[in-house]
């Protein structure tokens, strides 16, 4: 799995980092950086990429496929 955040878009809301804190933080700027996406299962990224509001993470498979938004 990959996972970026756009960080034109990204608001610093910080509900990935509530889902998944292994895996978000929010940096100085207050915008979501990524640590360790594979520190937990699909379904815990999806959520967290679910979970905000400014569609600002991207997940995609291995083969590069989009999978989220």
């Amino acid at each position: 799995m990959k996972v970026k955040v756009d960080r034109e878009l990204c608001s610093g809301v910080s509900n990935c980092v509530a889902i998944a804190p292994t895996v978000f933080k929010l940096d100085d700027q207050n915008k979501a950086v990524v640590l360790d996406p594979g520190s937990v299962d699909e379904e815990t990224l999806i959520e967290a990429a679910e979970s905000c509001p400014e569609n600002a993470i991207i997940v995609e498979d291995d083969e590069g496929n989009q999978l989220y938004p």
